[in-house]
């Protein structure tokens, strides 16, 4: 595009919006101008992990230095610079007014926050305005409605489906390339006891003068960080090395044991490119075929189901979700099914809790700002449901405290898959357990504090007779779900005083919460 040199255009660039083949940066142009900026309105409107701020600064930054090397103009304001007005709103109107802009154009905002603050700010101005698409999602943002419009059940398997056949992902013609969609069934192995999980690919990065600044501010963080060697990847090159050694390391292993869980390993074979992904530093779209032709080349090695299950979660679950959230957004934030209403522990803030599972899934993700889908769904999140924490609570504990944490991918899988807040619009029944799952699953169970095998008494597991008090107090909202009858069957069988003594155990942990 070339302007007049009268004309000059604004570009905003979000923190993740680092697109580094977006169609914007094909050319360059003088009279177009790209902006960048650290605010507060980002940095407090949840309170998040120091590892998540960090790792946002520094991709930015990075990705601001590599726009200036292809000759692009460029204005960065951080977070401690003087002329900082700390808003999107406040930030656009000076540049816009101090540079005599002609035209202010941004990409589409993922988040339902950010894009109802750039849509007025837009309608408001005295200058042209445009959006572009981000080019980075497979599906629109609309789509998934279209695809269910006058549907009451949004399967994700159907959208899943869907996406292959459009996008002819692992398919002959309009079939699956081995006549079976859905490998998930043999994705659901444990770590054997003696096997050690390959270490993780982690980076090296020197993120001192952005820790400090954050330091040297009233910024409220959680979590920890070694400033010195950070692990998370914050370029392209990063985030391209992640992904090649995932798919070569990791991938052939990583359907069987995805759902797997063992102390003190906090990667397993998991790709970790959900960070990448949502800065959108690497594209779902390369992600997808870089794994294919991996299987492609090694497939005595890489096994199919090891494949699938990776290419369900890219371009089914994370393109479901989205389109869920744009089709649900603003109503979705407030739904609470369940009409829970309590607080979180207070050791989900620091991992001081007797029960091993627990413990290992928050401080980890205190230490690395991560913890794999299993251990958000079926540890801290069941725990969460059978406790009966306020949805905004759990929300604002996952938004906080994960780096790959966005409002339109958390929401979703907070509340809706995992807290079950949405009533069922995300998953078919809550996503509960006893300890016989987490044992199953995990070697959690063996060294803890607690015993897995007794429901009431003393040191009795507390998701026992959590687990039995949740089914309990749900019942006029649950027994008529065809998934979870049977267990209702099973509940309405035991004798009154095996019930009573559950409810009563669930009572008394409930009430002793944070001493857990």
């Amino acid at each position: 595009m070339k302007n007049n040199m009268a004309d000059k255009t604004l570009r905003l660039i979000l923190g993740d919006q680092l697109h580094y083949n977006h169609s914007w940066y094909t050319t360059t142009d003088n009279a177009i101008t790209y902006v960048m900026m650290e605010i507060r309105t980002e940095t407090d409107y949840a309170t998040h992990h120091i590892q998540k701020i960090v790792g946002f600064f520094a991709s930015m930054r990075m990705f601001s230095d590599w726009l200036r090397a292809q000759k692009h103009n460029v204005v960065y304001l951080k977070l401690d610079d003087k002329n900082n007005l700390q808003s999107f709103e406040a930030n656009l109107d000076a540049i816009i007014t101090h540079n005599n802009i002609t035209h202010f154009e941004y990409q589409l905002p993922d988040e339902y926050r950010v894009d109802v603050i750039l849509k007025d700010f837009s309608s408001r101005l005295s200058i042209t305005s445009s959006v572009a698409d981000t080019e980075h999602f497979f599906s629109t943002r609309n789509e998934l409605g279209t695809f269910f419009d006058g549907k009451k059940i949004f399967l994700m398997e159907s959208f899943y489906r869907a996406m292959r056949k459009k996008h002819n992902m692992l398919m002959e013609g309009n079939n699956p390339s081995t006549g079976q969609w859905n490998y998930d069934a043999d994705n659901r192995k444990k770590l054997p006891k003696t096997h050690k999980p390959i270490a993780p690919l982690v980076f090296d990065t020197n993120v001192a003068a952005i820790v400090d600044m954050i330091l040297q501010t009233d910024i409220k963080t959680i979590g920890t960080i070694d400033k010195a060697h950070f692990v998370w990847p914050v370029t392209r090159t990063q985030s391209l090395a992640l992904l090649d050694f995932f798919v070569w390391e990791c991938l052939p292993f990583f359907g069987s044991y995805q759902d797997a869980m063992m102390p003190n390993e906090w990667s397993l074979y998991h790709s970790r490119l959900s960070f990448s992904l949502n800065t959108k530093m690497i594209t779902p779209l390369e992600v997808i075929e870089r794994a294919i032709a991996a299987w492609q080349k090694r497939p005595e090695i890489i096994k199919y189901n090891q494949l699938e299950g990776f290419v369900r979660q890219i371009i089914g679950w994370r393109e479901y979700m989205r389109g869920i959230y744009w089709l649900k957004m603003p109503e979705y934030a407030a739904l609470n099914f369940f009409n829970h209403k309590e607080k979180l522990p207070n050791w989900f803030w620091t991992g001081k809790t007797k029960m091993n599972c627990l413990k290992d899934a928050i401080t980890q993700s205190l230490t690395f700002a991560y913890a794999h889908h299993i251990q958000r769904l079926m540890i801290t999140g069941n725990f969460a449901l059978l406790a009966g924490i306020h949805p905004d609570e759990v929300d604002a504990w996952y938004l906080g405290i994960y780096i790959d944490a966005i409002d339109w991918v958390e929401i979703t899988n907070t509340r809706g898959m995992s807290q079950f807040a949405d009533g069922g619009i995300v998953g078919t029944k809550p996503y509960v357990s006893s300890s016989s799952y987490i044992d199953k699953m995990s070697h959690y169970c063996g060294n803890c504090f607690y015993n897995k095998a007794k429901k009431v008494g003393e040191k009795a597991c507390p998701f026992n007779s959590l687990y039995w008090n949740f089914y309990d107090r749900h019942e006029d909202k649950l027994s008529k779900n065809p998934r979870i009858g049977m267990m209702y069957n099973v509940w309405r069988k035991m004798k009154p005083e095996d019930k009573k003594a559950l409810l009563d155990q669930a009572d008394y942990y409930l009430k002793h919460i944070d001493t857990l």
